[in-house]
């Protein structure tokens, strides 16, 4: 734990006393330390796009702003939304000279007017989940356009939000679909390590993203076609208003939140984002459903072309992960039944081999399958071949003792 290094000056009374005990209490400092909670939370500002942290009461999301704001040396301006008027967000009307010529001006609040001088800030709208539905309406411009009446905040702000569930509010109120449609949603808990080093004086350090400017162009063409690719596929997935009221208030897809993650898509691959991180900021744009199928959608992205790999079964790269190498095997077997050939069929029979030598044997067993029955009558067998035997062998008769197993069990039962 650190040690402090604070002097205290000579206390004269006993409140100087408790004052110099609290400076030493407060006294902390920072590490750098891997947390996919604040690096999705930064990587979301750094995109410059509304989130909004969900968490039960004291976990600590007032507490992760304050340090954000200071890590990222940015003034920290919280307004609780819940003790506002809706004027205060939409403006104060205030009468000029002449109304019929004028118009009649609408007044921001104080603390939008240092912003706008300040010219850069973090600002943070906190307990929206007590907001009422009046106050909800009025945030709608100031989360999207950034303005509050008739003042614009620069683009060095950014904003932040944090609400607790509607079950641990008080008197807590579902966020209407059109502001929860306007926010990235994270799900803030808490990291029992990062509690115990924080309360010993040391917490994990949130930084900006450090984006590769070679990788920007390449970023923005693949969170394109990543999100363009998936809803072309799937043109259901465009726009889904959840049934339910409490789902609305949460991520759910739209053209809107589609934008914003593709944005954090970009983002993310310019920055070398873990998966985990990445994740967290497409389901809380999207919704869980559709936000993974588009992580799915984005892993099958990089597999490799199944022409390709017929081209050079020797010397085509097979994927680690189950599900991926077992794609790449069907999308090769597939290739082969759409146009089949000699040396294609051949070709594919050398990458289940391949695949049984490098990987779990039981993936090479449907596409083996598959792939005899697409042989023709003067076609030879691939001497190959042989080496798969076992494993198919193995594999039916697995099956048929589960096969076995499950009518005994029936049996008994009756």
């Amino acid at each position: 734990m650190p040690t402090s290094t604070l002097s205290v000056p000579a206390p004269t009374t006993q409140l100087d006393v408790a004052d110099g005990l609290l400076t030493l209490l407060r006294d902390s400092t920072t590490e750098p330390r891997p947390d996919i909670q604040l690096e999705a939370l930064t990587l979301a500002v750094a995109a410059d796009l509304p989130v909004l942290l969900w968490g039960e009461p004291g976990i600590g999301k007032t507490a992760a702003l304050t340090q954000l704001a200071a890590a990222l040396d940015l003034p920290l301006t919280t307004v609780i939304a819940s003790v506002h008027e809706p004027s205060d967000f939409s403006g104060l009307p205030i009468v000029g000279d002449d109304p019929a010529e004028q118009g009649v001006p609408m007044a921001p609040p104080d603390w939008a007017v240092r912003l706008v001088r300040a010219g850069r800030g973090l600002l943070f709208l906190d307990e929206l989940s007590t907001a009422p539905p009046a106050v909800q309406s009025a945030l709608l411009r100031l989360v999207l356009e950034r303005r509050i009446g008739s003042l614009q905040l620069p683009p060095g702000v950014r904003i932040v939000a944090a609400a607790n569930p509607r079950s641990s509010a008080a008197d807590g109120w579902e966020l209407s679909p059109p502001l929860a449609n306007r926010f990235v949603h994270l799900q803030w808990t808490h990291d029992h390590e990062v509690v115990v080093r924080g309360l010993g004086g040391t917490w994990p350090r949130a930084t900006l993203p450090r984006l590769t400017p070679e990788k920007l162009p390449e970023a923005v063409d693949f969170a394109r076609r990543a999100v363009c690719g998936l809803l072309g596929a799937r043109p259901k997935l465009v726009h889904q208003l959840p049934s339910s009221e409490t789902r609305r208030g949460g991520a759910w897809p739209s053209p809107r939140s589609w934008e914003m993650a593709l944005c954090l898509i970009a983002f993310a691959t310019a920055a070398g984002s873990s998966r985990e991180v990445l994740s967290l900021l497409v389901r809380g744009t999207v919704g869980d459903g559709p936000g993974l199928e588009l992580l799915a959608s984005l892993d099958r992205m990089d597999l490799p072309d199944p022409e390709d790999v017929l081209a050079d079964p020797l010397g085509a790269e097979l994927p680690e992960r189950g599900d991926l190498r077992q794609a790449v095997l069907d999308g090769v077997v597939a290739a082969v039944r759409l146009r089949p050939d000699k040396s294609r069929w051949d070709a594919a029979w050398t990458l289940l081999v391949r695949a049984v030598e490098t990987g779990a044997p039981d993936l090479v067993v449907v596409p083996a399958t598959t792939l005899a029955t697409l042989r023709r009558e003067d076609w030879d067998v691939p001497e190959s071949i042989e080496k798969l035997a076992g494993v198919v062998t193995l594999s039916r008769r697995a099956d048929q003792a589960a096969a076995r197993a499950a009518t005994a069990a029936t049996k008994v039962r009756r």
